[in-house]
């Protein structure tokens, strides 16, 4: 029988579960008792919709029809919803809409697709560039050029084999010889060195093996969509996490759709917000999945003089290129352009021909005589200075494609008249020109290919080339300006409050670079950069053995973050970073002989005996970490929004980049100490008093008096709530600490949470409030 529906449709909070087959539906469902006793009120669920066979996140999805077998199947899923139900819970969802496997074996639709060429009813399912390629799909599978690997494909009946990918075969050709018979088929595996240059499908950022989703197809959109509906619609499941929407030809109209597919179900997106860029306002969804809120946190435990002083330290220890990690803006602007050349030059390719199209048949006289060259020119020159992910159909690209970008740009040019390209470009971007399909084309693109170099450059490269302090380099993040002041925190939680109070919030989550703990440690170096700096002259002052300064910095902070000299660990966490990176070496360039000093590196320095002086400088620091931790948990449970929480982070969760934030995690957990008392009570508050926090509630700023009132951040919600936090302990303890500071309370007597003996009323004293913790978190006592 079918769970009903519980009333409340918002989160109160969301818990996060990591689900694959060595965790699958029943073992969440062991886990939901003690979930509920936490005080969450929603499971927030990774992809559950089939996907390749063992795949360990569910993103890689091959048929939106079935629930996942390997996590226990529909039933499976059922199973646990009725147990959820049953203790009080609900379901999230995460769903990707953007793309698919590309692995024909799996994928039925893919492969009806590879089978039957741009006439199957499948083919409107891809992005696939059928003018390109001879009207071929290129399939980057094979492990060297054709002629030197031809021998190790066969034909197996009806399907081509290579190793473990097999491949339909056209009809009528499974008996032509080998050559004629590839040359017949509406695909044709290459090299997979070609996929950078040559491939005509979109996909997933630089992943080949996920394939572009046509969703804006309205046909397409139900098809992929049936099963999560049905879900939705039989109370099975209460709301959505959408997965990169920035990937999608139209995200406007396909939320506008979901929205009213699903009854206005409580959705959020992963939309990435660059710095003071708003969520569009048109868009139906409660908002983001909150790694917004991530920064904003984070930042407020960072000191802005201590972060300058280490970036000097960084410097000097490092002494990287201005480019190549030595300065913030200029390292993401040449990250950009290698991108745009490298990993996205098929993307950019198919932009400049759709470009060199619309110019070359427009009946404007303006559009004619622009040479492809200078409109791929204008075009790199002009998406490696967006500062946004890409512009919306509902919002003034020209806010996103800004004639400051635009003068700019005009200067790669030599000759002025040639560096008309460059207004053709933009004012194409901004619809100048007209709504016709080749426009419009050319408008989707754009945005998709924005997105995605954002990501690549920003994200997966300049996060790892500029490494002075490793706790800024988040998704969302500004590690050019790491820190924020109480009084935009408190700003930005206004503007959340009154424009989006049912939006996501995170500060730990399965694509953190870092977990939030080894984020808070992190922080306490801006407050003691000195100290910082005079540890690694020492372990490095006999040190040959480096094999470049900047992944040196990087890897003595990450054994300090992670707090522990683990090789096992960090180790795989360094070599993704070098190869992110791209300065010495690279995924598909890789430097064997570069790779091993690293490795080498690692094990003898920071993961040895050398590696003891960072652990120990760290426990020196310990009571100022904790103070982080504990500050970073408590605002973010009562700020405002709907907090998830990662699986495992209600305790002590020290994790690095993937896949070693995705391990599994013990159910119920040891001993969650301070943090894991902290955080059930913040969720059971909550719980019991909702419109405290909810859509109706109110969020105003709390201002410490006296002569250390700047450690202090505080906040009411709703006239209910304090929650109070010590921020820069370091520097207050260096300070002569909180002596005679006040914390001014709104009328009326306030309660302990954790501790209900102890109430509060008028000016209290800082020291008192924190007297047992370096937080505090008050309830209103109601008046008998």
């Amino acid at each position: 029988m079918t769970p009903e529906r519980p009333a409340l449709s918002v989160p109160t909070a969301t818990y996060r579960l990591q689900l694959q087959p060595g965790f699958p539906f029943g073992a969440a469902s062991a886990a939901v008792p003690y979930l509920a006793s936490l005080g969450v009120s929603h499971l927030h669920l990774s992809p559950v919709l089939e996907a390749v066979p063992g795949s360990a996140h569910g993103y890689d999805v091959v048929d939106h029809a079935r629930v996942r077998e390997e996590l226990g199947g529909e039933e499976g899923l059922r199973a646990l919803a009725r147990t959820a139900r049953e203790h009080g819970l609900g379901l999230v969802v995460d769903i990707v809409p953007n793309h698919m496997a590309m692995s024909p074996r799996h994928n039925r639709a893919l492969w009806e697709v590879l089978r039957e060429g741009p006439k199957s009813p499948y083919a409107r399912w891809f992005d696939i560039d059928w003018e390109a390629q001879g009207g071929q799909v290129l399939l980057p599978v094979l492990g060297g050029p054709l002629g030197s690997v031809i021998d190790e494909l066969r034909v197996d009946g009806d399907v081509l084999r290579y190793h473990d990918h097999v491949f339909p075969l056209r009809e009528g050709t499974g008996e032509l010889p080998l050559p004629r018979l590839l040359d017949a088929q509406w695909y044709r595996p290459v090299w997979w060195r070609l996929a950078r240059t040559e491939l005509n499908y979109r996909r997933f950022f630089s992943i080949s093996e996920l394939i572009g989703v046509r969703v804006e197809d309205p046909e397409v959109f139900e098809a992929t969509h049936t099963k999560i509906l049905q879900l939705l619609r039989e109370g099975v499941v209460d709301g959505l996490r959408v997965d990169h929407p920035d990937g999608l030809a139209d995200p406007d109209t396909y939320l506008a759709r979901l929205y009213e597919a699903t009854g206005g179900r409580w959705t959020v997106v992963e939309k990435i917000l660059a710095d003071g860029e708003p969520l569009p306002a048109s868009w139906p969804v409660a908002g983001t999945t909150g790694y917004d809120a991530l920064r904003h946190v984070d930042g407020l435990f960072a000191d802005p003089a201590g972060a300058g002083e280490l970036l000097g330290h960084y410097r000097r220890f490092a002494a990287p290129q201005t480019d190549r990690g030595g300065d913030w803006a200029a390292t993401v602007r040449r990250a950009a352009y290698k991108v745009l050349t490298h990993e996205l030059a098929a993307e950019t390719d198919r932009l400049t021909r759709v470009a060199d199209r619309v110019c070359a048949t427009s009946p404007d006289p303006a559009l004619r005589d622009r040479a492809p060259w200078a409109l791929r020119t204008a075009l790199q020159e002009l998406l490696v200075r967006l500062e946004v992910y890409r512009p919306y159909a509902s919002q003034d690209a020209s806010l996103v494609v800004t004639e400051e970008a635009a003068a700019e740009a005009r200067l790669a040019f030599a000759v002025p008249e040639e560096a008309g390209a460059v207004d053709v470009v933009r004012d194409l971007v901004l619809g100048a020109y007209g709504t016709g399909p080749d426009h419009v084309e050319f408008r989707t693109r754009f945005a998709q290919t924005a997105s995605a170099l954002r990501a690549k450059s920003v994200e997966d490269t300049a996060y790892y080339r500029y490494v002075p302090l490793l706790s800024a380099n988040e998704v969302g993040g500004d590690p050019g300006s790491p820190a924020v002041s109480p009084e935009d925190f408190h700003a930005y939680c206004a503007r959340v409050q009154r424009d989006w109070p049912a939006t996501g919030t995170v500060v730990s989550t399965h694509d953190t670079k870092r977990s939030a703990d080894v984020r808070a440690a992190l922080a306490v170096l801006t407050e003691c950069p000195g100290r910082w700096a005079d540890v690694l002259a020492e372990v490095t002052r006999d040190w040959e053995g480096v094999p470049d300064p900047q992944v040196a910095w990087a890897a003595w902070q990450t054994v300090f973050g992670l707090g522990a000299a683990d090789a096992e660990r960090v180790g795989p966490a360094l070599l993704k970073h070098v190869r992110e990176a791209g300065l010495f070496t690279s995924w598909t360039e890789q430097e064997p002989a570069y790779e091993e000093a690293v490795a080498a590196f690692v094990a003898a320095g920071p993961c040895w005996v050398p590696g003891e002086h960072v652990v120990a400088l760290r426990g020196a620091l310990e009571p100022h970490i904790r103070a982080n931790v504990l500050g970073t948990a408590l605002v973010h449970l009562t700020m405002p929004g709907v907090p998830d929480l990662y699986q495992g982070t209600e305790g002590e969760y020290l994790a690095l980049v993937d896949p070693d934030n995705r391990r599994p995690v013990r159910f119920p957990p040891e001993d969650t100490g301070d943090k894991g008392a902290l955080t059930a009570a913040a969720l059971r508050l909550r719980a019991r008093r909702p419109g405290a926090f909810g859509d109706a509630a109110t969020y105003a700023p709390l201002t410490a008096e006296g002569p250390a009132a700047a450690h202090c951040a505080a906040f009411t919600r709703s006239g209910e709530v304090v929650t109070a936090v010590t921020r820069l302990s370091l520097r207050l303890a260096e300070s002569g600490g909180w002596r005679d500071t006040v914390l001014p309370l709104p009328p009326g007597r306030w309660s302990d949470v954790l501790a209900p003996e102890r109430e509060f009323t008028g000016h209290a004293r800082v020291a008192e409030l924190f007297a047992r913790l370096p937080v505090a978190l008050l309830e209103r006592v109601d008046e008998d």
